[in-house]
């Protein structure tokens, strides 16, 4: 009925094609890359994945934009997101911006201070079925 047994998207996917910007790690300016990115020190620009994921732990910090198809959230965030496939928001998670996402989880205590916006091209979970009129 309910489809749990789709994979979740996570760093193991992408087996050496993974970056990480570690604790105590400043990154400035804009970061484009194919793979997953795992964010535990701070970045100020826009990340850009044309394939893959961003994952900021609970001890990152990005300020400026995320765009990726699966992005996966449990530290601050100030500036947009741009998910669009997946979004998933952890407990710890700070966001202060506009979120655009495909499908969202959000854990209890998460917060946002901004404006949620589902994209419309993803496919319907559930449809009307058509009435049967004879």
């Amino acid at each position: 009925m309910w489809k749990k047994d789709k994979e979740k998207t996570d760093l193991h996917s992408f087996s050496g094609k993974t970056s990480v910007i570690a604790v105590g790690a400043d990154w400035v300016g804009n970061l484009t890359f194919d793979g997953a990115l795992q964010v535990d020190g701070k970045v100020k620009g826009v990340i850009k994945a044309s394939g893959g994921m961003v994952h900021v732990s609970a001890e990152g910090k990005v300020e400026g934009e995320i765009h990726a198809p699966h992005v996966i959230l449990d530290g601050e965030m100030l500036g947009n997101v741009f998910a669009t496939e997946h979004l998933e928001l952890g407990p710890r998670a700070r966001v202060r911006g506009d979120v655009q996402y495909g499908v969202m989880e959000m854990a209890r205590g998460a917060q946002i201070d901004g404006s949620l916006h589902q994209l419309r091209d993803q496919p319907k979970l559930l449809e009307k079925l058509p009435s049967d009129k004879s």
